[in-house]
């Protein structure tokens, strides 16, 4: 599964809420079209896990904000259990107090579900406050392998050659 960068583009404007999280359990089989009951369970599940309120459970992505875009973004990625999913920039979009919002829920998520986090990113506090292992990659190569937090370096201190840190 994935979260992807943009909370704006990577929703489909045409459905709501609860359609966007039951989509990939439709896809993938686990329920049935004729299991109304039981899939919108299982969304509204979903959707307390990741903080959205059930009133949302009709709305459309227009009438919210970044930040409850992107909780649906994350719920649909967690609706079908993944242990492992890919972060694309998921805060970059946001602005700062909704970035430490969201970070602290998949902060929560993660430890909740046993979940890996493939987490990409330029923001080395984003890397610093969710990551235990960190990979930099330059020009497509592995920079530097860091086994933990406290091997990351202060902004200004080079990653590898001819890049700092900001």
């Amino acid at each position: 599964q994935i979260i992807f960068q943009d909370p704006f583009a990577s929703i489909n404007p045409r459905m709501t809420v609860s359609q966007t999280i039951a989509e990939p359990l439709l896809i993938q089989g686990k329920y049935k079209p004729s299991d109304k009951e039981a899939l919108n369970r299982h969304v509204r599940q979903v959707m307390d896990r990741v903080g959205l309120a059930q009133r949302l459970v009709n709305a459309y992505p227009h009438e919210l904000d970044g930040g409850l875009r992107q909780r649906i973004g994350i719920g649909r990625a967690l609706a079908l259990e993944p242990k492992f999913i890919v972060c694309d920039e998921p805060v970059s979009a946001l602005d700062v107090s909704i970035q430490a919002q969201i970070l602290n829920l998949m902060q929560d998520i993660q430890e909740e579900m046993g979940l890996t986090y493939l987490f990409i990113t330029h923001d080395l506090s984003v890397v610093k406050h969710l990551s235990n292992q960190i990979m930099v990659m330059y020009l497509g190569q592995v920079g530097r392998d860091l086994r933990c937090k406290a091997a990351l370096p202060c902004a200004g201190t080079s990653l590898h050659k001819g890049a700092a840190v900001r």
